[in-house]
């Protein structure tokens, strides 16, 4: 039980690590969060943001990657 345990919390240890340096990359970009179609509004004291272009190609490369992982 203990070593199917351990097995888990390594996983997900390297899924972290994996995700960190993802984001760390994604975030010197700079672009991301700023592409044509995310929706910016400002009026007065309130900001919305949803990054929905952003949030779609996020999601094509997620689907992908876990495309290529599952099939192995």
């Amino acid at each position: 039980m203990f070593d199917q345990f351990g097995r888990l919390l390594i996983t997900f240890g390297i899924l972290f690590l994996v995700m960190g340096g993802v984001v760390t990359l994604i975030s010197k970009l700079g672009n991301i969060g700023k592409l044509p179609g995310d929706i910016f509004i400002q009026r007065g004291n309130v900001t919305f943001f949803f990054p929905l272009t952003t949030s779609i190609i996020i999601s094509i490369i997620l689907s992908l990657i876990l495309t290529f992982i599952i099939r192995r």
